[in-house]
């Protein structure tokens, strides 16, 4: 499966799978989970975002970007990408898309990631 060729780029694939799994995601942690530069990243958020695909909002000194709730292909969009994920390999699917968020309850187990 190659999102590549739909979106131009790798890095324009990745950039918005993970934005859907996640929700949001800014250029540093986008960039820092796949092991890229962050100007590719920002490049492709900047894109995306003058087109309509993403918005974003400061957090801080971040800009933190969402899909547009208003974006005509929003829910086509999120369709396909939540798709590719579901065939994705379940090693690439842990080791980009599962990356925890919040932390850990005392004494929880490490791996709950059921097959």
């Amino acid at each position: 499966m190659d999102l590549s060729i739909l979106f131009g780029s790798e890095s324009a694939a990745k950039t918005l799978l993970y934005i859907a799994n996640y929700k949001k995601g800014y250029c540093a942690e986008i960039a820092r989970t796949y092991g890229v530069s962050p100007t590719v990243i920002q490049n492709q958020l900047d894109k995306f975002e003058q087109n309509g695909v993403l918005v974003a909002i400061n957090v801080g000194r971040s800009r933190v970007f969402e899909i547009n709730p208003r974006y005509v292909f929003k829910k086509d969009l999120l369709s396909m990408l939540s798709t590719a994920l579901e065939v994705m390999p379940r090693e690439e699917v842990k080791k980009y898309y599962r990356n925890r968020q919040r932390p850990r309850r005392k004494g929880k187990p490490y791996d709950l990631i059921k097959d």
